[in-house]
């Protein structure tokens, strides 16, 4: 019997930011922005109340991860309804695989011991009334 684990967080989806450099005397220093850190924050959060008790998982898994980004107040209601419909694709920023980057990043010891265990990666991105963000992750035992 294989594992699953799904959660979903109630929040418009972040791109994962670079590092940013400063320096400090003598040094320089890498730190990561605040919006990126404070998002992986939600994430791991959201994870560990769906992982409960469950040990890490240690074996390759599958991840899916469903994006939902908040239709432009710009949108006119057609334009809105199209958009929902999925007629018109959510082509702006953030980018999915940068939104991946960071809940990939983030599920590191909470519900993976590392994201090199990720074999599989499912990424859809759709516009919505809401943004949030949908994440399944199954152990790939196949």
């Amino acid at each position: 019997m294989t594992f699953m684990v799904t959660f979903k967080v109630d929040a418009n989806p972040v791109g994962k930011q670079r590092a940013r450099y400063a320096k400090r005397g003598n040094f320089v220093q890498t730190y990561t922005p605040d919006k990126t850190r404070n998002y992986e924050s939600l994430i791991k959060e959201a994870a560990r109340k769906a992982m409960g008790s469950t040990e890490l998982l240690e074996t390759p898994v599958t991840v899916a991860i469903y994006i939902t980004v908040k239709t432009s107040s710009s949108f006119s209601k057609k334009t809105r309804q199209e958009a929902i419909n999925g007629l018109i694709k959510p082509t702006k920023k953030p980018d999915a695989d940068n939104i991946a980057k960071c809940f990939l990043d983030a599920m590191n010891g909470v519900v993976y011991k590392d994201d090199s265990q990720v074999c599989t990666l499912h990424i859809k991105k759709v516009y919505g009334d809401i943004g949030m963000v949908e994440v399944m992750v199954q152990e790939d035992l196949d």
